[in-house]
Order: structure tokens, then sequence, then C-alpha cells
């Protein structure tokens, strides 16, 4: 007898509560799955379930094997789907959180070509620079910026960045240009004021270890973009991400300093809940973004 009929008998059976009402599903008679649990039941030399006229249930054993089978049935699905269609078929609905100012420029703009060919799905985008609680808050997919990510999690570089500090060539030739850590607090550093914020510190590696500048300036608020421009304009150093500025350093509109001390792991990095099975949305969704973002010239050129 074909063992993963038994499997998915033995799952069916279960989860119907019921021979006959499972036998009503696929169309058979009750005799027939029977045959195929006791078939189970001795192949393996374990009572699964206790049967009568009047009720089904499972023994200690058959629940702890009943997981796994469902584990089992849930994952050929999945292999045979993708195969099936070639890899092609996405649906659900797919609810993902990006930091706002990325979010807008580098995520949600690349949506459409991404749902083009996948009529049964639905994406949702939160844009916030707030940390969100995938679990809690029902998210599938988070993009963060650096920072640590919870071990319950599985983060997956999308593209590098780094954290630098930089300036207009307008801003450097009227007040210099910083040579070492300790020259920031005499410029005028333009940070970010959220709760636990960049007007704590920028942070730097120096000598194979973090360091913080306490750092000030005659402007600050919560919104990256208003920084950004602010920084453009010339009003100030910023401490900024390269996915950010990369075109504008490319057309010499802006320019680094201290890059000696860039923090090097502020990578770009989607961060799902750890789970055996990771959904095709979120897979494809990730898959898509790297090449996006790996293709030659696409964060220098992008406006």
């Amino acid at each position: 007898m074909d063992r993963f009929k038994q499997i998915e008998t033995f799952v069916r059976v279960a989860e119907a509560g019921s021979l006959a009402a499972a036998a009503l599903e696929e169309g058979v008679s009750p005799v027939i799955l029977g045959r195929r649990i006791d078939a189970l039941e001795k192949r393996l030399g374990v009572k699964l379930m206790y049967r009568s006229t009047r009720r089904l249930v499972v023994s200690e054993e058959g629940a702890a094997f009943l997981e796994r089978c469902r584990g089992l049935l849930a994952e050929w699905a999945q292999a045979e789907n993708e195969l099936s269609v070639g890899r092609r078929v996405v649906n659900g609905h797919l609810i993902v959180s990006a930091p706002a100012a990325f979010g807008r420029k580098h995520v949600a703009p690349l949506a459409p070509e991404f749902l083009a060919d996948k009529p049964e799905l639905q994406v949702s985008f939160n844009l916030t620079d707030r940390v969100v609680d995938l679990v809690r808050e029902g998210y599938d997919l988070s993009i963060r910026i650096g920072g640590s990510v919870d071990p319950n999690f599985v983060a997956v570089k999308l593209a590098s960045n780094r954290r630098v500090v930089c300036g207009t060539p307008d801003y450097f030739r009227k007040h210099g240009r910083p040579k070492s850590l300790e020259d920031l607090p005499n410029h005028n550093c333009l940070a970010f004021n959220l709760q636990g914020g960049q007007n704590r510190g920028w942070y730097f590696r120096r000598n194979g270890k973090l360091a913080t500048v306490r750092v000030g300036g005659n402007l600050d608020c919560n919104d990256g973009e208003l920084l950004h421009r602010w920084v453009t304009e010339g009003l100030g150093l910023g401490w900024r991400s390269t996915w950010e500025i990369d075109a504008q350093l490319a057309r010499g509109e802006l320019e680094t300093v201290l890059d000696e001390y860039a923090l090097p792991d502020y990578d770009i990095l989607a961060v799902y809940p750890q789970q055996r099975y990771v959904p095709a949305k979120v897979r494809y969704f990730i898959d898509y973004l790297k090449a996006i973002y790996s293709r030659p010239g696409y964060w220098t050129d992008v406006v």
C-alpha cells in the first residue's frame, strides 16, 4: 500500500474527527480508510488513534506524528505547485514593513512590476521608521537597514550599505573637513531626533570597536528625507546611508568624510519569522528585490 496515501489518510481522518466524515470527503467507504490506518499502525508498530463507533481519539504518539505528517504534506504540496507552474504562481496577501524613505524610493515603487505576472497576489506596505513586531502585528516581511536581528528571525542580505558622514562641497569650503571623530562636535551635525535616535550619538568603527560620538547642530527632526534635503542644501553634515546618497556622490553633489571610520555592516536586510516552510510569496519577493538591487548602476542611476 502507498505510504504517502496512508499518511494522507491519517491526517484527513484526524482532522475530520471520524472515519465516516473523512470517507465522505474522499468519496470512499469508511472501511477503506480504516484499512489504511491499520496498515500504517502495523508498519510503524504504534497505536496512532483509538476508534469506536461513537468517537475517535488520537493517541499521544499519534499527536506528535500528526504534526510531522502535516508538515510533510504541506511541503509536498508546495513542491508540486512550484514544479507544475514553473515557480510562477504566487497567491495570497503579502504584508511588508519598510523604513519610510527607503520604502517610498526602493520598495513600494518596485511592486507593480513584481505583481505584473501574479494576478492572485496582493501586497500591502506599511512604511514606518518604527521597528515593527513582525509576529504580533501580522507582517510577513520587514525590510530593515542595519541593526541587530532577533535570533528568532531570519535576515537575508539584499544589498550592501554603509553609514557615512557627508556634506556638500560648499559646506566643506566654508567650514572645513573633519579629520578625526573628535572634530565632529565642532561641526553643525543634522541628527535624527526620534526617541533613541541620532542625537544620542553617531556610531563608527575605530580600531575594530564600536565608537559613539555625541553630535549637535541647529536643526534636527524625526524625518530622514528632510534631514537628507538639509544636507543637500549645505546646511550641515549628515550621517546618511549610501543607498540614499550614492547617486549624489556619483554626481559630485555630496562628498563623504571620515570614511575610514564608517560602519561596514549597515546592510539592507529582509527579515522574516523563522519557520520551517517559508511562504512562496516571501521567497519570491526577496529574490526579486535582490535581483533589482544587484543591477549594475541601480543605486547611482536612481533619481
